[in-house]
């Protein structure tokens, strides 16, 4: 009789070949690295899932958060604790939100954002890291107060995926590229599916994602607006690299760019030069991690 091999074996003889790149469901681990007697800080993954795409307006409609250790070098230690819950929002989940999560008003009805358990669970993190920090922030400012005072990180606008190798920062993309896949856009599994990217070393720097990502987030950053500028040299600034503020949220009706500290003499010398062509006022702001990301700047 024959004996067929494995999926296990088949996989195995996949990847010896060039022609094929295999991908295996991602299993969760509760531990990264044995424990070495170093000291170990708090860290949290957060993701919500919500009713749209407006920071202001729409609202949350799953929380979920992965409590984790790390080590000084940025090696993750282990997981303490996962989070997850559910929101009933004002409004019916829109059919495509419940399209894209899964997430329907059968499964939100009856729950709610428990402030005094969210709280519980984040007080003790030092940073919070999420995978599009400029989102998530302002919707767990809105819901829980202790999230303004915390340091955040993001994993998309703070690592340079296209330096080390990768073509975009999309969570599936980057876990593809792990080798692994698993059930997108629900919170509790987009935050495990991000550990995982975390703790990849790059070859290149034998340093983990996670030690750029920390070591990127705790720099100075100097926020630089054009206010006023001329309308048809917009596509200029673009180009730059500035962004649009409609002014909608409180902040100035302008475009601005967030530059490293040090850098900020040469972009106001760019403005004065090629936007103004005098020597005009410039407006900055210092960012740190305790005010990036958030909807108050």
């Amino acid at each position: 009789m024959t004996v067929q091999p494995s999926l296990a074996e088949i996989a195995a003889m996949l990847e010896q070949s060039p022609d094929y790149r295999v991908l295996r469901r991602l299993v969760t681990r509760a531990e990264f690295t044995p424990p070495t007697g170093q000291p170990e800080r708090t860290a949290i993954l957060l993701d919500v899932e919500t009713t749209g795409l407006d920071t202001a307006k729409d609202e949350i409609i799953e929380l979920g958060m992965v409590k984790f250790s790390y080590l000084p070098d940025g090696r993750i230690g282990r997981i303490i604790d996962t989070f997850s819950c559910f929101n009933r929002p004002s409004i019916a989940i829109p059919a495509e939100i419940t399209a894209l999560t899964g997430i329907t008003d059968d499964m939100v009805a009856g729950h709610s954002l428990d402030e005094e358990r969210i709280n519980a669970f984040a007080s003790d993190a030092v940073v919070i890291i999420a995978h599009n920090a400029g989102f998530d922030r302002k919707f767990m400012e809105r819901c829980a107060p202790l999230f303004v005072l915390k340091a955040w990180a993001c994993s998309v606008s703070e690592v340079e995926w296209r330096r080390h190798g990768f073509e975009g920062s999309r969570l599936s993309y980057l876990l593809m590229k792990a080798g692994l896949f698993h059930e997108a856009h629900r919170a509790v599994d987009d935050c495990q599916a991000l550990l995982e990217i975390l703790a990849m070393t790059l070859p290149e720097l034998d340093r983990t994602v996670l030690s750029l990502l920390l070591e990127r987030a705790r720099r100075r950053t100097i926020r630089v607006w054009a206010e006023q500028s001329p309308f048809e040299l917009k596509d200029a600034l673009k180009r730059r690299g500035y962004h649009w503020s409609d002014g909608a949220d409180g902040r100035p009706r302008s475009w601005y760019i967030d530059v490293d500290d040090g850098h900020q003499a040469a972009e106001i010398k760019y403005l004065q030069e090629t936007i103004y062509q005098r020597d005009a006022g410039i407006r900055t702001e210092i960012l740190t991690a305790f005010d990036r990301f958030s909807a108050r700047i």
